[in-house]
């Protein structure tokens, strides 16, 4: 493919299919084999209109739609490859995609979904795909950076076509699953996507703030496409608000910011690609001025090496009893507590490390690290002496990770090394070797040259390489910390990588060791140290931190420090003030912490005013924080668990004593017929199965009858319905007709991507929510 010029792709499917009558109620994918000819010229139509690209009608041919229409996988994408290719014969500088979508259902931990299995699902689209004869592979409409890469580590690993990437974002700046348009570049980036960007959702004026933000961080191509603008109400059917005209227009202004790949998504037909085409004529695609950026990130949080980084040093069991306790008796709640406190304390990064000879290393630092992501926006660092721990945790960890560490050594450096490169990490480099901690600071610095040339070669940019210079304890060896010193200053200067250092390493067996770690500290500051390993929860050294940042006029770091020790003490968070047991437990996400709280409650207070006095105000407070944007949906799952292990606490104590008072108000959900998209839907029923609602879920493209039916069997007073595409808000709307014939009393709310608090008036709904804590609010006073 030409990746230096400007590529226009084809708009919607869906929308053409439904216009032929083909959509409604039908998986589109089913229609390669039932309907080939109608697929077939909607490629044509594509292509007339000068699409320069096709997606392969193979959006949804995963698996789980497949043995719900009786196919097989390789059956749906082979025949959606071959029908683009037959479309596009010989028709020069045209390209097919392999396209694919989400698998439909959540990984764990916030759903039921394991990492590998969902690998699997992505690997069979794949391999059948390329096989076919798909040009390029394109992931798109992926809400869950999470899932996003289990697919590309399912392409990696079963293709060698070129991988393009998309994710859809709200309004807000982030995905449903909080993903940040930095953190997405940043691991996409990576993980050696071809191209990346934004599609569907929103419409293209909407889409213009997060565009700006891609492009003004992305140095690979930019591919943006979004929907026909926003659903409205006309006539009883939805529509999209944005004409073809005002669609190419907006979609140019892309193209000047620096898009090079354009397209468009729901709503949008030939029409929209035909003047998208007469719009661009004669405009060349714009350089891509961006070099790489060193960094790592977690979904939401992104962090460059471009400042002071403080990587917290205490969830590694050297030396400390307590947390090796709680790794052998597998408390992870343990770790997660240790992982908040720092995050309080100011650490920007947490290493991890669960490293004990009677343990099962990679299982237990898998486990660590997925259960700190979703408590914690902070970025990792995986911590491991073992290979096999480190490819564990890279493969899993959500986001770019930074990966401690490599050596020296030849066999280091060839077991770690290919690490990194295929999981996507920065990695930090000890400068040791097969002759152990050199002692002085050109024999380091040779170690370093050696790490650096030898990362470089397996394609890991020098950007996100870091050097440790390695601190050795005065105590012993006087000379250590000015070599060390020494070290940081030709590190920088002759190889131009960042730096980092275990700070309080220097200090061992002295007296009054902070006073000497600060100093160290400082001293390597001075000397260009850019990411100290070092206690956050040791006032000094935090503090020396943010002086250096100050001194250094790092971006940011002036408001910081004023904010930090200017005036009014800042506001505790929801972590640091002083809760009750059972609410410290439920912010923090802590399920065995929050039964066990509850059960000794129990031997002083009665269940109902635990759940009235404890529960509710601390669920209460998480609503608040994942409506401000605090937290996002990992964390609120992990309080909604919290709280529903206190819960069935109490439950198990009222049923001892013959009670009632705790069983949950029933709730209906479903997403309504000819819809066959239920992600939201499948989080909405989290969240409230841990709020104490009585959940039952009717699936998706379910008839008004059935969910009719289900009000009369259960005698719940609540409905949810759920709608994706604008194509089935008519069949909300009769759903909702036929309640309000049957059950009167009963209340629905209503959601979906393509709802709005209009729509839902419109269709006639009692309430709109825009997502899962909204439906719990209206759920509670409804």
């Amino acid at each position: 493919m030409e990746l230096g010029k400007i590529l226009i792709f084809d708009g919607a499917m869906g929308t053409m299919l439904q216009k032929r009558g083909l959509g409604r109620g039908v998986v589109p994918e089913t229609l390669n084999a039932a309907a080939p000819r109608a697929i077939e010229d909607i490629h044509r139509e594509y292509l007339d209109a000068g699409a320069d690209v096709i997606l392969a009608n193979s959006f949804g041919a995963n698996r789980f739609k497949a043995e719900k229409a009786g196919m097989e996988v390789s059956v749906m994408v082979e025949s959606a490859v071959k029908i683009a290719k037959r479309a596009i014969g010989g028709r020069g500088g045209k390209y097919a995609a392999l396209d694919i979508g989400p698998c439909g259902r959540v990984l764990s931990p916030a759903g039921d979904l394991g990492f590998e299995e969902a690998v699997g699902v992505f690997a069979e689209i794949v391999r059948a795909g390329d096989a076919a004869g798909a040009d390029f592979i394109l992931f798109e409409t992926f809400t869950d950076l999470y899932e996003l890469k289990a697919a590309l580590i399912a392409a990696k690993e079963n293709s060698r076509l070129p991988v393009f990437a998309t994710m859809s974002f709200e309004e807000s700046g982030k995905t449903f699953f909080g993903a940040s348009a930095e953190s997405m570049v940043m691991t996409l980036e990576a993980l050696g996507v071809s191209a990346l960007g934004v599609n569907c959702s929103l419409g293209p004026a909407q889409l213009g703030p997060v565009v700006e933000r891609i492009v003004g961080a992305a140095s690979v191509p930019v591919l943006v496409q979004p929907n026909a603008g926003l659903p409205v109400m006309e006539e009883g059917a939805a529509r999209y608000d944005v004409t073809p005209e005002e669609f190419a227009r907006r979609v140019k202004g892309f193209v000047r910011m620096g898009v090079r790949f354009v397209g468009g998504c729901c709503g949008t037909t030939p029409e929209y690609i035909r003047l998208l085409k007469k719009e661009l004529s004669g405009m060349e695609a714009a350089e891509i001025k961006n070099r790489p950026r060193g960094g790592i990130c977690s979904p939401s949080k992104q962090l460059y090496f471009d400042r002071t980084t403080v990587i917290g040093e205490r969830i590694n069991p050297t030396g400390k009893k307590n947390l090796q306790a709680a790794l052998r008796a597998h408390d992870i709640d343990y770790v997660v507590r240790e992982a908040l406190r720092e995050e309080e304390q100011g650490a920007d990064v947490l290493d991890v490390n669960v490293g004990l000879p009677d343990v099962d290393e990679p299982a237990l630092l898998a486990e660590a690290i997925t259960r700190i992501q979703a408590s914690t926006p902070l970025p990792l660092q995986l911590d491991s002496s073992f290979p096999g721990a480190l490819a564990r945790a890279a493969r899993i960890y959500n986001g770019k990770p930074l990966l401690n560490s490599v050596n020296g050594k030849k066999e280091s450096l060839e077991a770690v090394l290919p690490i990194a490169k295929k999981y996507g990490c920065a990695l930090l480099g000890l400068t040791l070797d097969e002759k152990g901690v050199p002692r002085t600071a050109e024999e380091r610095l040779a170690i370093a040259e050696r790490i650096v040339a030898a990362a470089e070669a397996a394609g890991i940019r020098r950007c996100d390489i870091l050097i440790d210079c390695l601190m050795m304890t005065v105590g012993v060896q006087p000379d250590q910390a000015r070599e060390a010193l020494r070290a940081i200053s030709l590190v920088k200067k002759e190889l131009g990588v960042k730096t980092a250092l275990g700070v309080s390493n220097v200090s061992f067996g002295l007296p009054n060791r902070p006073l000497i770690n600060r100093t160290m500290l400082a001293m390597a500051l001075a000397a260009g140290l850019d990411a100290p390993i070092m206690n956050p929860g040791d006032a000094g050294m935090t503090e020396t931190a943010a002086a250096a940042r100050l001194l250094l006029a790092q971006a940011g770091a002036a408001d910081s420090y004023v904010a930090k020790f200017g005036g009014k003490p800042a506001e505790p968070t929801p972590a640091e003030e002083e809760a009750p047991a059972v609410q410290s437990a439920i912010l923090r996400g802590l399920k065995s912490d929050a039964a066990k709280a509850a059960r000794e409650l129990l031997s002083s207070r009665e269940p109902l005013e635990i759940v009235e006095k404890e529960i509710i105000p601390a669920l209460d407070r998480v609503g608040k924080e994942y409506e401000s944007g605090d937290i996002f949906i990992s964390q609120l799952i992990q309080s909604a668990e919290a709280a529903k292990a206190a819960f069935d606490v109490l439950r198990e104590k009222m049923e001892e004593r013959g009670a009632g008072g705790l069983k949950g108000k029933k709730v209906i959900l479903a997403t309504v017929h000819g819809d066959i998209h239920d992600i939201g839907k499948n989080i909405v029923k989290v969240i409230l199965e841990n709020y104490n609602f009585d959940v039952t879920d009717l699936g998706k493209d379910v008839p008004a009858r059935a969910v009719s039916d289900a009000v009369a069997e259960t005698g719940a007073r609540i409905v949810g319905l759920s709608a994706l595409m604008t194509t089935t808000v008519a069949s909300m709307k009769e759903t909702i007709e036929l309640l309000r014939r049957e059950h009167p009393d009963v209340k629905v709310i209503v959601g979906g991507a393509v709802l709005t608090e209009k729509l839902a008036r419109r269709v006639g709904a009692d309430r709109y929510a825009k997502d899962a804590m909204e439906t719990v609010k209206h759920a509670g006073e409804l």
